[in-house]
């Protein structure tokens, strides 16, 4: 077994706790059912908001959804680059898998399937 990461987005669409913890469950829920996993095979997850979503931790989620309190779980802001998404909520998820990466799927929800077309920036830039 390897640890693998998830990625996943769902646009939010609105600042409060429900739409958050709605967003967050959905994405969740999806990302869990796209890759066959168990609860007890995530090591950890990451969550990150856009600084327009700050009213409430997206992490609550899991809480909701029954999963363990002994699961890693950390939450934080996305950079504010200019013309980003707004109200996006993206997943880092880690989970030990016996999957391939060209197995592995990742999920992208609402106006975030914009964000799954969008080209990698280059690393070293062209001279």
């Amino acid at each position: 077994m390897q640890c693998r990461g998830i990625r996943g987005a769902i646009s939010v669409s609105a600042n409060n706790k429900k739409h958050i913890l709605a967003a967050a469950k959905e994405l969740l829920t999806k990302m869990t059912k796209a890759n066959k996993i168990e609860i007890k095979d995530i090591a950890a997850i990451f969550f990150t908001t856009t600084p327009d979503l700050n009213a409430e931790f997206p992490a609550a989620a899991t809480r909701e959804l029954g999963w363990p309190s002994s699961l890693a779980l950390l939450c934080g802001h996305e950079m504010n680059v200019p013309d980003a998404l707004p109200r996006c909520l993206r997943v880092l998820m880690l989970v030990n898998t016996e999957n391939g990466p060209e197995e592995i799927m990742h999920v992208y929800l609402g106006e975030a399937k914009k964000l799954k077309d969008k080209p990698s920036p280059s690393i070293g830039g062209d001279a």
